[in-house]
């Protein structure tokens, strides 16, 4: 089961709301990463259970159903922690990607763990006692 906390900065009042670090759910894991473009922290979605296409049978051999798409770059965390489950009986596989910046691909990024730095002033940043937000 996931968290996302509040982080705050005392100095410049920057505020946060990520995993701060790595976290895991059931459909999925994030990294907090630090954006030296944007200057902000992001959960990045680093790993993505998806369903395996299914089978069926012809003549010639056992051929795909339809033509499995692979996810080349990872989903906005918002999208993932919105989107439904996938049904029971989904035979599933977790399919990894690269840390990200949500904003552009381009960006240079970096892993984030607690206790950090703000990314705007330097001075280390407060969490709360209480996550903002569970998720599985």
């Amino acid at each position: 089961m996931g968290r996302t906390n509040l982080f705050e900065c005392p100095k410049c009042g920057y505020r946060a709301k990520v995993a701060g670090g790595a976290s895991d759910g059931v459909r999925f894991t994030v990294q907090t990463i630090q954006c030296f473009e944007c200057r902000e922290l992001h959960d990045a979605v680093t790993s993505l259970k998806v369903a395996i296409p299914r089978l069926s049978d012809t003549s010639a051999g056992v051929q795909l159903k339809g033509r499995p798409k692979p996810i080349k770059d990872p989903p906005p965390f918002a999208a993932v922690l919105n989107s439904l489950p996938l049904p029971a009986r989904t035979r599933t596989r977790w399919q990894k990607f690269k840390a990200v910046c949500p904003v552009s691909p381009w960006h240079r990024i970096r892993e984030w763990n607690q206790p950090g730095k703000c990314p705007r002033c330097g001075i280390f940043l407060e969490g709360n006692a209480i996550p903002f937000r569970i998720w599985e």
